[in-house]
């Protein structure tokens, strides 16, 4: 893909290669992202992705050409603009495989958004933050459900509504960033959540990542049918038989790696 580099396998690297723009978005970075996440297998072959950004920084927002151009777009223009982004974020966030975010340089408006989507971001010590889009006039519109579902309602309102760009320390704070480490540490600590979730059968992490999803912000009333029904198809699942026997028989588990 033009825009991305893809170290295939049970490890998938994904790598956002426009360096000389901070790896900002544009059009094509927004169909090569939503392209390949439509393409990963959901029959576990591949179990962790690391997504990261070539050069100085993860992703530094959007691209000045781009906004050149949306600057002259009608609103049907824009509604078909917008809409491509926000298909891209709901193809990452829909991904059956934990998503790791290595973030260094600058995460700002939607490559902050990007950092929202990963299920854990590892963050250098010196990294920036911003959802800085009402700065510019306009709104974090897309990335806005990820983002208070990651950070809380009251951090997006601090945030979201300043535009201000804050470090990692307080993005680890506010539960954007998992961890915290040294520039030339984060490779180990990705390293170690990426053992982590090898640890973990593919299809229950798939239908956890699901389950998630349904029951956040609803009462437990609400989605008590839903987690029964999960619990119960994994229990019978081959997965879920094979992890209580080697859990029983006191042996790993196949997948176990």
């Amino acid at each position: 893909m033009e825009t991305l580099l893809i170290e295939p396998g049970p490890v998938t690297t994904v790598t956002l290669n426009r360096p000389q723009v901070r790896n900002a978005f544009n059009e094509t970075l927004i169909a090569d992202l939503t392209a390949w996440a439509g393409s990963v297998p959901a029959d576990g072959s591949v179990r962790v992705v690391v997504l990261r950004g070539a050069g100085a920084s993860f992703c530094a927002g959007a691209d000045l050409q781009w906004m050149s151009k949306m600057a002259g777009y009608t609103r049907d223009e824009n509604v078909a603009d917008a809409t491509a982004a926000a298909t891209m974020f709901l193809a990452l966030d829909n991904l059956p495989v934990p998503v790791i975010g290595r973030v260094h340089g600058a995460a700002l408006g939607g490559g902050a958004g990007l950092a929202a989507v990963c299920d854990v971001v590892v963050s250098a010590d010196d990294a920036v933050f911003g959802f800085t889009e009402v700065v510019l006039g306009i709104l974090p519109a897309m990335i806005s459900p990820y983002v208070v579902r990651k950070i809380g309602v009251s951090a997006a309102r601090e945030w979201c509504l300043s535009g201000a760009r804050f470090k990692a320390p307080q993005a680890f704070a506010m539960g954007l960033v998992h961890e915290v480490v040294a520039g030339d540490r984060l490779d180990l600590a990705v390293d170690r959540y990426v053992q982590q979730f090898m640890k973990a059968a593919p299809s229950a992490i798939a239908a956890t990542k699901a389950l998630l999803r349904d029951v956040a912000g609803r009462v437990p009333a609400e989605v008590l049918g839903r987690t029964v029904d999960a619990i119960a198809t994994q229990r019978v699942s081959p997965e879920g038989q094979e992890g209580m026997r080697a859990f029983l028989e006191k042996r790993p588990p196949a997948w176990h790696q």
